[in-house]
């Protein structure tokens, strides 16, 4: 089964929605999320649980689960430019099976993938990512699943909805139909199959602080 998840790191993460699927213990997981949290959070859960076997990330950096699987080959990783799995899934969300881009020509992202001449130049052709299930996270819903994201929260959600044959989202704040602006609907009702409220605690992954001024 193939999950598109939202969320950057700990910031947007359907966390409630996570949690349920780490409860549900449902294996052999594709996840395609722009990293895999870090360890006892987020997608952490999941990969500590023995839950997933392939991840579509662009970053890796903060988990030290991840990367010891993925040096291991317990887990296997098919990395991909941020902006490009972002595309792959409006993309695959939008009915688009593919699309030709520049990112990656001449690296490893490129190997095995069609290349295509376009006015002298190279490109690489990307396949867009239909997922069986989409996990998002927003800080305000109506009850019809019209969905508003909060700043950068918003991060890979609004493309991982689309994208899910099946999309459930978790919110913040859960309104009574027409409370939400029609030109603040970052995603529309038709893309969402199911709604809950968001309840779980919201973490950081590197705290700063600045030390507070003398009275």
């Amino acid at each position: 089964m193939t999950l598109a998840v939202g969320g950057f790191g700990l910031s947007g993460i359907p966390t409630d929605l996570i949690l349920a699927v780490r409860e549900h213990g449902v294996t052999d997981l594709t996840v395609a999320s722009n990293n895999m949290g870090v360890d006892g959070k987020g997608l952490g859960v999941l990969l500590e649980n023995n839950q997933v076997k392939k991840v579509l990330a662009s970053y890796v950096g903060e988990n030290k689960k991840f990367a010891e699987m993925y040096l291991s080959g317990e887990l296997e990783v098919e990395f991909t430019p941020q902006g490009t799995l972002a595309e792959r899934m409006r993309a695959g969300g939008a009915g688009i099976p593919g699309f030709y881009t520049k990112t990656g020509v001449g690296t490893q992202v490129a190997e095995g993938k069609e290349t295509k001449e376009f006015d002298g130049e190279t490109y690489v052709l990307e396949r867009g990512i239909v997922a069986d299930l989409a996990l998002v996270h927003a800080h305000t819903a109506d009850e019809y699943g019209n969905l508003r994201y909060r700043l950068t929260a918003g991060n890979f959600n609004a493309q991982a909805a689309t994208c899910g044959k099946v999309t459930v989202a978790e919110a913040e704040h859960i309104v009574a139909p027409g409370e939400i602006a029609p030109d603040q609907i970052h995603t529309p009702s038709v893309f969402v199959q199911r709604l809950i409220p968001a309840t779980a605690e919201k973490h950081i992954e590197q705290r700063t602080t600045r030390p507070r001024p003398t009275s």
